[in-house]
């Protein structure tokens, strides 16, 4: 009969590298324990790189460039938290406005609002919050329609520039105009104004 070591073993390794596990993955392995000292051995033998309380990488390496191990993204980390936790999410704050390029800014902590579960974890250097919000504000089909939003939330009304509508515009270009439309009613009127100008 194959210890929980050996099973968590098998699991990891007939997946992809680069792969993101957490500790509850292995629940059907074994005891909460067991779990926990199978995961901390693999961490010791280089097996697993812990990333956070609870949360692993299978390294992926790129040994073509030579860069070593190949880290996930705080965004790949928040997106796999939202899988595992049947959510949705979108950046808010600083954030949204980086990732749709409104901003170089890079954020020390990077916001996140949800319809799952708040909690704040520490990734690399940054901090990794999630929001509670209530499922509405994340009922988006448009899941660029919905990062708009949430930049020009953060910009507010009487701060948005041309450069900021042209961004938005570029963003626009691959949606379909008729997904914009059902979503538009979700936004705030000041949104949905310059997004219909936009389209």
């Amino acid at each position: 009969m194959q210890s929980t070591v050996n099973k968590i073993e098998n699991e990891i390794k007939r997946r992809r590298r680069g792969r993101i596990y957490f500790a509850d993955d292995f629940t059907p392995f074994g005891t909460s324990e067991a779990i926990k000292k199978a995961l901390l051995r693999f961490e010791k033998s280089g097996m697993l790189i812990r990333l956070a309380h609870g949360i692993y990488l299978y390294p992926s390496i790129d040994k073509r460039l030579g860069l070593g191990v190949l880290y996930p993204s705080v965004e790949d980390v928040a997106k796999e938290i939202a899988r595992r936790d049947k959510a949705r999410i979108v950046p808010t704050g600083l954030y949204a406005l980086n990732v749709l390029g409104l901003s170089t800014q890079v954020p020390a902590n990077i916001v996140y609002l949800t319809d799952g579960a708040p909690r704040k974890i520490k990734i690399y250097s940054q901090s990794l919050t999630f929001k509670h919000v209530v499922p509405k504000k994340l009922a988006y089909k448009s899941e660029i329609l919905m990062l708009i939003v949430s930049a020009l939330t953060e910009i507010g009304e009487q701060r948005v520039t041309d450069s900021d509508i042209n961004i938005v515009k570029k963003a626009l270009l691959n949606e379909r105009k008729e997904n914009i439309q059902k979503d538009l009613k979700l936004a705030p009127i000041w949104i949905r104004n310059i997004i219909q100008k936009i389209i």
